[in-house]
């Protein structure tokens, strides 16, 4: 093992944040048998659960900057231990006390966050860039909807077509929106699950008063994480606004009839559950509404979806890390996509966009698969 916890306070801390959950666990294994790591490399989560138990806890190792946060762990707990809190106090005694290493590309992730308000080091100023020549307007307090991008759709060339394409969906659909571009700052989900909680708090405030402030009611996000952050975590903060995500908005103006389609789309798709749409959220059937409704379209349905979905790897923060050749999720996501004979590989998610990209890119399967966000499906077919 490598050197244990040099100071008592980083333990005092793990066990403080952890709270009763120590003493849930009671050590059946069931957390490192789901977890998706396994499918790649070792990754005992039982053996840390028991360490922190112990109060021997490894803050020099990688294994406390791994876990991706799917929650498939929390689903399988028989005792409803909340595994992903345990990681997420580990990380921030990392931050917080420095008694062990942070990731060298998470530390500039967390500089360009907390400098830029964006984890890719881009200007504030260029926030709303994305949306050159679209006609779209800045929020006031008349406006009725609130579009919160991202930033990787905001910033990132591949996911701008993502924010691109809902501009063109709401405006097709005469939705009163609009977005706030460099006045706002990053939701801070990456940097909580990270470990910086006082930058998290200092994000989520900034976020708070700019929405009081423009009188925002309600916000559409492209991203399952901003959704996560702003439903469930910015209310204990004072946040008091309605968050939706965009498939269940996009769900919502096809039943009402306010959203058609008016082309077919000949491929065969199929559907990447995102860990924090379906398993955090339990968002999985407003994404397949959308897909079956879109003319010409064959879904087939993934091994490992729904509940069981396989995660792509990109949550937990670990989207800013450096995952090695081999230990890719995303990578074993796309063969069973192209063993279905899927034309597109479908998902809902920023991140699993990159990710997928990412992994078709080095795998040199582009001529035989495209990574798609649902958004990019139904601008085309309307």
């Amino acid at each position: 093992m490598a050197t244990l916890a040099p100071f008592k306070e980083a333990v005092d801390a793990v066990e403080e944040a952890g709270g009763e959950a120590f003493k849930l666990c009671y050590q059946c294994g069931l957390c490192t048998g789901i977890c998706p790591w396994n499918t790649v490399r070792s990754f005992l989560v039982r053996r840390m659960m028991h360490e922190a138990q112990l109060g021997l806890i490894d803050f020099e190792g990688e294994d406390v900057w791994l876990c991706a946060t799917c929650r498939a762990c929390v689903e399988r707990c028989p005792r409803e231990v909340p595994i992903i809190d345990i990681m997420r106090a580990l990380r921030r005694t990392v931050v917080g006390l420095g008694v062990g290493p942070i990731p060298d590309s998470l530390r500039l992730t967390m500089k360009n966050i907390s400098a830029l308000g964006n984890p890719l080091g881009e200007e504030r100023e260029k926030r709303a860039d994305w949306a050159q020549g679209l006609d779209v307007k800045s929020f006031t307090k008349d406006t009725e909807l609130l579009y919160f991008p991202c930033c990787i759709p905001a910033y990132d060339p591949r996911g701008k077509k993502i924010a691109r394409a809902m501009a063109g969906i709401l405006k097709a659909a005469g939705v009163d929106f609009g977005i706030l571009g460099a006045e706002e700052n990053c939701c801070g989900e990456s940097v909580r699950k990270s470990g910086d909680e006082t930058l998290f708090e200092g994000l989520a405030q900034s976020n708070i008063s700019i929405f009081d402030e423009k009188g925002v009611k309600k916000i559409v996000t492209s991203s399952p994480h901003c959704y996560n952050t702003f439903k469930n975590e910015y209310p204990e903060l004072g946040a008091n606004f309605e968050v939706i995500h965009y498939t269940q908005y996009l769900a919502e103006l096809i039943r009402d009839g306010r959203l058609k389609f008016t082309k077919e789309i000949n491929k065969r798709v199929t559907y990447h559950d995102p860990c924090y749409l379906g398993r955090h959220n339990g968002i999985y059937d407003e994404p397949r509404e959308i897909l079956e409704s879109i003319p010409g379209l064959e879904l087939v349905e993934m091994p490992n979806s729904r509940e069981n979905s396989l995660c792509c790897g990109g949550g937990g923060g670990r989207i800013w890390m450096e995952t090695k050749k081999g230990e890719r999720f995303s990578d074993i996501r796309i063969e069973q996509a192209i063993g279905l004979g899927a034309e597109f590989l479908v998902t809902a998610c920023p991140y699993c966009i990159i990710n997928f990209e990412d992994s078709v890119l080095t795998a040199d399967k582009s001529e035989i698969i495209q990574a798609k966000d649902i958004s990019e499906l139904v601008e085309q077919a309307i």
